[in-house]
């Protein structure tokens, strides 16, 4: 495979630089989109900056609008409540690295579920200003197909530019597990207004967390989703690995930005009412985050 081959990164986001960053210093074309004409015309200026411990390295990539034609991949990592609003080319493998639930099934009625590879990264990223990341921490991208996509060329991709890939049969089973998890960490960290460690270090917030993964992981029980181990365990170890790290939706809070807890504790909400299941804690810190997102219009 040549390094030549093209490729589109959804997203000027903390994540959505730091892929771009990495796939341009790879050999890749690379195209950043983004639906802001004027932030598009700074980030071509000034280009993009990634800082990983003390090195800084900047990058002039090619940003844009719209995905350009003939790309031999796209990568999506927009906020979730943005998905409904991609124009997406046809015949072209689209990757999706988003939070949450419910961006798969928008994007394979966009452009067909067999163009559609889904997955997670645990990469950490924090966007300090425009086109300026921080590498926080390396982590994993583990992708599948979503039904006939082959994952073949954009594992390669990934691997050539420095990522540490994984492959799944089961990519829904591997977001609900991440979706379970961020269910705990994320809004209760927004709330709070604490790095991820901390919840660990309050006796009353890590009961919460735990009660959060517990009404997520039995939802997704409802969806026909068993776990091999425990999500509770896991989102605990996911702090302490993490916890100097601020939360993308606490980020968020802080910066005045919508989250993305519709795809998130939202969407547990919706699916386990539609099960007839409640989740009291869930739709709890959901009201939360929703009152603190329109603080600031009140």
């Amino acid at each position: 495979m040549s390094n030549a081959y093209s490729v589109s990164i959804v997203g000027p986001g903390a994540l959505g630089c730091l892929f771009a960053g990495k796939l341009a210093k790879a050999g890749f074309r690379v195209h950043l989109i983004d639906y802001k004409q004027e932030r598009v015309n700074r980030l071509i200026k000034n280009g993009i900056e990634i800082i990983e411990g003390d090195k800084s390295e900047q990058y002039h990539i090619h940003v844009n609008t719209h995905i350009p034609t003939m790309q031999d991949l796209v990568i999506v990592l927009v906020k979730s409540y943005s998905t409904a609003n991609l124009i997406l080319p046809p015949d072209t493998p689209i990757l999706t690295l988003q939070n949450g639930l419910g961006n798969v099934e928008i994007l394979c009625k966009k452009t067909g579920s067999e163009n559609i590879l889904a997955g997670i990264t645990t990469e950490a990223s924090t966007l300090i200003e425009e086109g300026k990341v921080r590498h926080t921490a390396s982590g994993t991208t583990i992708l599948g197909s979503w039904t006939t996509a082959s994952v073949k060329e954009p594992k390669e991709i990934l691997e050539r530019a420095g990522f540490y890939v994984e492959v799944t049969n089961s990519p829904s089973q591997v977001i609900w597990e991440k979706t379970a998890i961020n269910a705990g960490i994320n809004p209760l960290t927004a709330i709070l207004n604490i790095p991820n460690g901390m919840l660990l270090k309050i006796r009353e917030a890590r009961e919460l967390l735990r009660e959060l993964v517990i009404e997520a992981s039995k939802v997704a029980g409802t969806e026909g989703y068993r776990f091999s181990r425990s999500l509770v365990e896991v989102a605990e170890e996911v702090c302490e690995k993490t916890a100097d790290n601020i939360s993308s939706m606490l980020q968020d809070i802080r910066a005045g930005k919508r989250t993305e807890i519709d795809a998130i504790s939202g969407e547990i909400v919706r699916r386990g009412t539609s099960a007839f299941l409640t989740t009291p804690r869930t739709k709890v810190v959901y009201q939360l985050i929703r009152s603190l997102e329109q603080r600031e219009i009140a």
